[in-house]
């Protein structure tokens, strides 16, 4: 399914019957498109999530809302191309990119661990160049 209609169907399969790995990040994935991280919070994260980041650790929903708003001063506009996303059991991990008029990330990698249908860990790795300097 798209990723926008993710965002129905997550929320269906989470008050019919426990959603799989590949659906919460899919369902993840649409509501950050969407510039809805409350809403990602509240469908797809558990309140006592560990994000690993180069920032440290972070805990709970103003964990991801810190790592969020740190990626948001590099990429503020949000433009994302999501590589890949690859799901076993209860790991994912995904491949991206991100640009704005000053800035590209290239080789964005985010892993996810999902538990009883909500995201309980994720690692977030990136690097920021200038957009001159940023490979193709």
């Amino acid at each position: 399914p798209s990723l926008a209609a993710s965002i129905e169907g997550g929320e269906m399969a989470a008050a019919g019957g426990r959603r799989d790995t590949r659906e919460v990040i899919d369902a993840h994935l649409a509501r950050r498109a969407a510039g809805d991280l409350e809403g990602d919070l509240r469908e797809n994260y558990s309140p006592d999530v560990v994000v690993l980041s180069a920032e440290g650790v972070h805990h709970g929903h103003d964990g991801v809302r810190t790592t969020a708003g740190v990626l948001r001063t590099y990429v503020p506009d949000g433009r994302y191309d999501y590589r890949q996303v690859l799901a076993a059991g209860r790991f994912a991990l995904l491949q991206w990119t991100g640009r704005s008029e000053q800035t590209r990330i290239h080789d964005g990698a985010d892993s996810y661990v999902v538990e009883d249908g909500l995201i309980v860990a994720q690692t977030i790795h990136y690097s920021v160049t200038d957009r001159e300097q940023a490979p193709d």
